[in-house]
């Protein structure tokens, strides 16, 4: 049998592929994630068609990029797609004209922080055209001369190949408990070369699916699904074309930049203190590493404002190394990954779920005092006084338990 690769080996699978909000690269991405999650989560594809409503969204068209460079009027190429997805402004419109220095200077877009990065930048929805680069190539571009655009995409609204997204499923032992209901783990799979954000979070839900479907929850616990999709189109059309899933939900865990240097930082439910949020702060508290905490999208703000949001209103706790300088840019590269923060983060997660999905309300099935001498749970008083009080103050507390 071979042996399981690390996080960041598949981190290094996920990370050079175009993964926008739909296309091939997001395609491939969810593929190799299908590889890694366990056989029993029955990983599955849904697709939707570009323009079905998703409550007040819609989804998005596929984009396809043929060709995409600029060049100077007499052919000398400055960036060019083929080298580099991040050299073309996501989600840019077709282009095909010679331009002044003044027509092209506002699409042009680099990085004050990293002269040598190309920084990756998209306009999904209200859309114009762009290319990205280092702002050392930018200042050496003669201000006289013209230049060439040329953007050969498409904007693919077919139904299929469609607007892809994932789940899975791992259920506690002995199978699923509907009226447990299920805990939610969601990372986003866009995001074109960049490897932190979030191929670190995609790979880390990976890590807690393997784990959980190895040494299962105990019987009775919840159900965790897992979701992997496109940054917020992506957890919106899910929910909105599963809506009868919303009710099942007990809490969400949002999963992304895992894998910096940083301390893990806990962002709290929009609730702030419901149980989900308690249970994490907990294991954090006990792991005795470093960590901070912050309110509700006051950190970063992501999925988890879907899965809390209105008409949903799933506690939503985040789970990142927010902040970090490389953020993108191509300073965001597997260099930058630890397998250690991956694992560190995968045992927080798990220890959150494993505490929160296996919590429950004991059911007194009893009158009166128990006989503890008949079920071998007396301790005598003399021996030992505190463990004998303990278990009375346990047994008083079932009064308030039907």
């Amino acid at each position: 049998m071979n042996e399981k690769p690390s996080l960041k080996k598949i981190l290094e699978e996920i990370y050079p592929l175009h993964r926008t909000l739909a296309s091939e690269g997001t395609d491939q991405a969810l593929e190799i994630v299908g590889k890694y999650m366990p056989d029993a989560s029955n990983y599955q594809f849904e697709s939707y068609a570009p323009g079905t409503k998703a409550w007040t969204w819609v989804v998005p068209e596929r984009y396809v990029v043929k060709e995409a460079y600029l060049e100077t009027e007499d052919g000398e190429r400055i960036v060019d797609f083929a080298d580099n997805p991040l050299h073309l402004l996501s989600y840019s419109l077709p282009m095909d004209e010679i331009l002044s220095w003044e027509q092209i200077e506002k699409h042009l877009h680099f990085s004050e922080k990293f002269p040598d990065a190309i920084p990756w930048q998209f306009q999904y929805y209200n859309r114009t055209w762009g290319f990205c680069l280092s702002k050392n190539t930018f200042d050496q571009l003669p201000r006289d001369k013209k230049y060439h655009v040329v953007i050969d995409v498409a904007f693919d609204d077919r139904p299929e190949p469609g607007f892809k997204v994932t789940s899975a499923v791992i259920h506690p032992e002995g199978g699923s408990n509907p009226e447990a209901g299920e805990i939610l783990i969601n990372a986003h799979i866009c995001h074109p070369m960049q490897a932190n954000d979030d191929a670190a979070g995609v790979v880390t839900a990976i890590g807690v699916a393997q784990r959980l479907a190895k040494k299962p929850l105990p019987p009775g616990s919840m159900s965790v699904r897992f979701l992997f999709c496109p940054e917020t189109i992506g957890s919106i059309a899910y929910l909105s074309q599963n809506e009868d899933l919303i009710g099942n939900f007990k809490a969400g865990i949002f999963i992304e930049m895992t894998g910096n240097k940083n301390s893990l930082i806990l962002q709290h439910s929009l609730q702030a203190d419901h149980l989900i949020d308690q249970v994490a702060e907990s294991v954090l508290e006990k792991s005795g590493k470093d960590f901070r905490e912050g309110e509700f999208a006051q950190v970063i703000a992501n999925d988890e404002r879907v899965i809390n949001g209105p008409g949903v209103n799933v506690p939503c706790i985040s789970i990142s190394r927010w902040p970090y300088e490389e953020y993108h840019t191509t300073e965001d590269n597997p260099s930058i990954i630890e397998e250690e923060m991956l694992q560190e983060a995968v045992e927080m997660i798990e220890n959150t779920v494993r505490i929160f999905a296996s919590n429950y309300r004991p059911m007194r099935k009893f009158r009166g005092p128990v006989f503890l001498s008949g079920y071998d749970l007396w301790v005598d008083w003399r021996d030992n006084w505190d463990l004998n009080r303990a278990i009375e103050k346990i047994m008083m507390r079932m009064t308030w338990t039907s």
